[in-house]
C-alpha cells in the first residue's frame, strides 16, 4: 500500500510538473521576444505564495494542477499599461505569436521525448525494429468442439500442421498468396477458411517453400454463446523476442525519435476517438463496466502510476508520464478557444484575412475582436469542465485497474 501511493503521489507531482512546464515555454518565448510577462502562477484557486521579482508576479495556488502565463496584451481587448503597448503581444509579428502560443505544446513534446530517452538508456523502450512474423511454437491436434469458455473436446493425431510438415520455428510469410505482419492476421485468416486448403508460405533456414494444409473445421462459442463453426489447423504463436531494447546513450536518440513519433501517432488516433468515449465514462458512474481505454482524468492517471510503482514498473511509469506529455501538446491544439489551438487559429485567420485585403489593396484590418469569440469560448470551457468532472467522478467510482 505504501509503494501504491508514493506512485500516485509521485504521478501527481509529474503532472503538476509537465503542466508548469507547458506554461514556462510560453513563458521564455513571450520574454524572448520583448514580451511582458505580468503573471507567472502554478495551480488554481486560492493563492499561496506570489512575490514580485522584476515585472513579473510569479506565484503557487492552492491547487498544484494547472497554471497559467499572464502576458500583456496577448488580445487587443486587454486591459494594459500604457508604457507597456509596445510590448503587448498583439502588436508583435504573427509568427513570434505563434511561436510563443506554440512554446507549451513544443515544450511537452521536448520533455516527452527526454523521458523516453531516459528510459531508453536505463531500462529500454519497445523495439520499433522487433521482428513480429508469425513464427511457430507448438503443432498438436484440433479439437473439434469447444465446451465451454475455458475447455476444449479431446483430439487425437498429429494436427494438419504437423501433417503438412511444419516445424517449431518456422516463419509464416504468407496464406494463400497474402502477406501476414503477424500471428494475429495467420490465425484470423485461417478462422475464414474452415474445411478448405490453404496453403502458408514457410521460411525455414532462410529458405522459402509452400506447404498446403487441409484447415479443419471445427465448432467454436462466439462471444454470445452460439455454435459457430471456424478453421483451425493446430499450432501455437513463438512470442517475439527484444520486444524491449535498451539503447546506448547515441542510439538512444533515434531509437527514442521513432517511438515519439509512434506514440504521438496513437495519441492523435486517441484524441479523434476521445469524444465517442464519453457516453462510456457516463455509463461507467452508473454501475457499467469501464473500458481501460476510456479517458481519465488527474486522479485515474495518478492511480495508474500507483499501480506501476507498487509493481516496480517505472519504466511503464515514465512512458505514461510521456503519453501524458503528448496527449496534452496535441489536446492543446485543437482549435478552439481557450486552448492554445483556438488563439493560433486568430493569428492565422488575421494573417490570411489581411493578405486577401493586401491583394485587394486594403490595409491590414487589425487585431481580431476576442469579443465576439467570448459566447464560443464560454461554451467550450463549459464543455470541457463539464467532460472533466464527468471523467473525475468515473475515477472516483469505477477507476480503471490494469491488474485486476
Amino acid at each position: 500500500m505504501a509503494a501504491y501511493l508514493l506512485g500516485v503521489v509521485l504521478f501527481f507531482l509529474g503532472i503538476a510538473v509537465t503542466i508548469a512546464l507547458h506554461e514556462w515555454g510560453h513563458y521564455i518565448t513571450a520574454r524572448a521576444f520583448g514580451m511582458k510577462v505580468r503573471r507567472f502562477f502554478i495551480g488554481f484557486g486560492p493563492t499561496v505564495l506570489a512575490k514580485q521579482r522584476g515585472e513579473t508576479v510569479y506565484g503557487l495556488k492552492a491547487i498544484p494542477v494547472g497554471g497559467f502565463c499572464d502576458i500583456a496584451g496577448m488580445t487587443a481587448q486587454d486591459d494594459i499599461d500604457p508604457a507597456d503597448l509596445s510590448r503587448a503581444m498583439y502588436k508583435k509579428p504573427w509568427w513570434q505569436r505563434i511561436v510563443v502560443l506554440s512554446g507549451g505544446v513544443i515544450m511537452n513534446v521536448i520533455v516527452g521525448f527526454l523521458v523516453l530517452y531516459a528510459v531508453a538508456v536505463s531500462s529500454g523502450i519497445p523495439n520499433p525494429d522487433v521482428d513480429t512474423t508469425a513464427t511457430v511454437d507448438t503443432v498438436q491436434c484440433v479439437p473439434e468442439t469447444q465446451l465451454s469458455e475455458t475447455e476444449l473436446s479431446s483430439c487425437t493425431g498429429l494436427g494438419p500442421v504437423a501433417d503438412a510438415g511444419i516445424e517449431h520455428g518456422d516463419k509464416i510469410l504468407a496464406v494463400n498468396g497474402e502477406e501476414m505482419a503477424n500471428f494475429t492476421e495467420v490465425r484470423d485468416t485461417i478462422l475464414t477458411l474452415p474445411g478448405e486448403t490453404a496453403t502458408l508460405t514457410i521460411e525455414r533456414d532462410e529458405m522459402l517453400f509452400d506447404a498446403p494444409i487441409q484447415v479443419a473445421a471445427v465448432t467454436r462459442l462466439a462471444a454470445d454463446g452460439t455454435e459457430i463453426t471456424v478453421g483451425a489447423v493446430g499450432m501455437s504463436s513463438l512470442p517475439p523476442t527484444d520486444i524491449y531494447k535498451k539503447y546506448g546513450p547515441v542510439e538512444g536518440v533515434g531509437a527514442t525519435a521513432r517511438f515519439t513519433g509512434d506514440m504521438i501517432e496513437a495519441t492523435w488516433e486517441g484524441l479523434k476517438s476521445f469524444p465517442a468515449k464519453i457516453p462510456g465514462v457516463v455509463a461507467s458512474i452508473f454501475g457499467a463496466e469501464r473500458d481501460v481505454e476510456s479517458p481519465m482524468s488527474v486522479v485515474g492517471a495518478s492511480q495508474i502510476g500507483g499501480e506501476f510503482v507498487e509493481r516496480s514498473m517505472w519504466d511503464m511509469f515514465f512512458m505514461m508520464l510521456a503519453s501524458l506529455n503528448f496527449f496534452l501538446a496535441l489536446f492543446n491544439l485543437v482549435p478552439l478557444p481557450p486552448l492554445d489551438g483556438g488563439h493560433i487559429a486568430v493569428v492565422l485567420y488575421e494573417k490570411v484575412r489581411d493578405l486577401f485585403r493586401k491583394m485587394r489593396g486594403k490595409p491590414a484590418g487589425g487585431p481580431a475582436d476576442y469579443t465576439k469569440l467570448m459566447p464560443l469560448t464560454v461554451a467550450v470551457a463549459a464543455v470541457l469542465m463539464t467532460i472533466g468532472g464527468l471523467v473525475i467522478i468515473a475515477d472516483v467510482v469505477n477507476p480503471i485497474r490494469l491488474f485486476g
